[in-house]
C-alpha cells in the first residue's frame, strides 16, 4: 500500500510541476522512483485494488466521468435534439448535397471514418484524422488545434470549410429556408427560425448525446473494486505511474484539455496555426480516451493503426519532431515497458471503450 501511494504522489507532483509540458524548463528527473515498486511490477506481482483505489482517490485528478456539461442557452430539448439529428445526417448541408456530418463521423465507425485522414471535398485526402464525436461535449475546446471554443462553434466549422463540406452559411440558410419541414421545425423551437446560431445549437445538442460513460473504469473509481480484472488493475497502475499516461490523460474525460507536441514527424503546425506562437508548433489538444476501442486509427494524422502501436510509440519516446514536449524527451525516451506491462496497459485501455449510442438517419424533411 505504501508503495502504491508513494508512486501515485510522485506522478501527481510531476503532473503539477509540468503542466506546461512543452516548455523547456529545468526539471529534476524522477530518480527517486521506489526501487521495490519497480521490481514488483517487473515480476508481475498483483496490485491491491483497494489500495490503488484509495491512492487514486486521494492523490490524482481521476474521477468518474459524470454527465456531459450543458450550456444554459442550449438546453437538451427533445425537439432540438430531433432537429440536430436530421441536420447531422442531411447531405444538403454541403455544397454539392452529397456530404453530411455522418460522412466523416459515422456512428458505425466510432463516430469517425476509420481512415488515417479525411477525404477532401474536391478529392484527395486531408491533413488530419477525423476526430470522433464521442464525448466531444466534455472538451473546453474542439478540433485537434482547439480553434473552436465550444461545440456550437465547432459545428459550423466543417460546413464552411472548402475542404470538408464547402457550403457558405448564407447559402445554407437559404436552402434550408426553402424546405417547409425545416421551416416548421426551426420555428417550433427557435423564435427567430433558421439562423447560423440555431443550426449550430441543434447540431451541438445532438452531439452531446453521443457519450460513453459508466465503463468498468468508472465503476472502479466509484468503489467497485471488482469492476476491473487483475490485469486491468495492473494496467491502471501503469497508466497512473510508470507509463505516465495520467500526466495528460486526467480529469472527467481523461483529457486535461491542454496542448502538447508528442513528437510526430509531421508538417502540421497544430496549435501554432491558431495562436501564431512559435512554442505551439505541432501541439495538439489531448484527446479523451472514452470509446477508444472504436476509433482507430489513432493520432492526429491517423498514422498508428492499433492501440498496441500507440503504446509502442509512447514507450520509445515518440518520434523526433524538433518541438517535441520536453517532458517526453526527459522522462519517456524510452519508458522501458516490458511486454507484460504493455499487455496490462492495453487491457486497461480497452475497458474505456464502452458502447457508444448508435443514432441512425431519420426521415428528412
Amino acid at each position: 500500500m505504501k508503495r502504491i501511494v508513494k508512486g501515485a504522489v510522485l506522478t501527481v507532483l510531476l503532473c503539477i510541476g509540468l503542466s506546461a509540458c512543452g516548455e523547456k524548463v529545468k526539471v529534476k528527473a524522477p530518480t527517486n522512483l521506489p526501487t521495490e515498486e519497480k521490481s514488483e511490477a517487473e515480476k508481475g506481482y498483483d496490485i491491491n485494488p483497494e489500495g490503488l483505489l484509495t491512492s487514486l482517490q486521494n492523490h490524482t485528478n481521476l474521477v468518474p466521468i459524470g454527465d456531459v456539461p450543458i450550456p444554459p442557452d442550449n438546453p437538451m430539448k427533445p425537439e432540438v435534439l430531433e432537429l440536430g439529428q436530421m441536420l447531422f445526417f442531411d447531405p444538403r448541408l454541403s455544397g454539392n448535397n452529397e456530404v453530411s456530418c455522418q460522412t466523416c463521423h459515422d456512428p458505425n465507425m466510432g463516430y469517425g471514418d476509420n481512415q488515417p485522414t479525411f477525404n477532401k471535398f474536391t478529392g484527395g485526402t486531408g491533413a488530419r484524422n477525423s476526430p470522433t464525436v464521442i464525448n466531444s461535449g466534455y472538451y473546453t475546446s474542439n478540433f485537434w488545434d482547439g480553434r473552436a471554443v465550444s461545440l456550437e462553434e465547432q459545428a459550423l466549422g466543417p460546413i464552411q470549410n472548402p475542404d470538408e463540406m464547402n457550403q457558405p452559411l448564407d447559402e445554407l440558410i437559404k436552402e434550408l429556408s426553402a424546405i417547409k419541414g425545416y421551416q416548421e421545425r426551426f420555428q417550433a423551437v427557435f423564435p427567430d427560425g433558421i439562423t447560423e446560431q440555431n443550426i449550430a445549437k441543434s447540431l451541438a445538442a445532438f452531439q452531446r448525446q453521443i457519450v460513453v460513460k459508466d465503463t468498468p473504469y468508472d465503476r472502479f473509481l466509484k468503489g467497485d473494486t471488482q469492476a476491473l480484472t487483475k490485469q486491468e488493475v495492473n494496467g491502471l497502475r501503469l497508466f497512473t505511474g510508470k507509463a505516465f499516461c495520467v500526466t495528460c490523460h486526467n480529469g472527467p474525460n481523461l483529457s486535461d484539455n491542454n496542448f502538447y507536441n508528442i513528437g510526430l514527424n509531421t508538417e502540421d503546425k497544430g496549435r501554432q496555426a491558431v495562436t501564431g506562437q512559435e512554442g505551439d508548433l505541432g501541439r495538439i489538444r489531448t484527446p479523451g480516451l472514452y470509446g477508444i476501442t472504436h476509433t482507430a486509427p489513432y493520432m492526429r494524422d491517423g498514422s498508428l493503426a492499433t492501440l498496441e502501436e500507440v503504446i509502442d510509440y509512447y514507450d520509445r519516446g515518440g518520434d523526433s519532431h524538433p518541438n517535441k514536449s520536453f517532458f517526453i524527451q526527459k522522462f519517456m525516451s524510452p519508458i522501458g515497458l516490458t511486454d507484460e506491462e504493455k499487455a496490462d496497459l492495453l487491457a486497461f485501455l480497452k475497458t474505456l471503450g464502452g458502447e457508444p449510442p448508435i443514432f441512425t438517419k431519420p426521415q428528412l424533411p
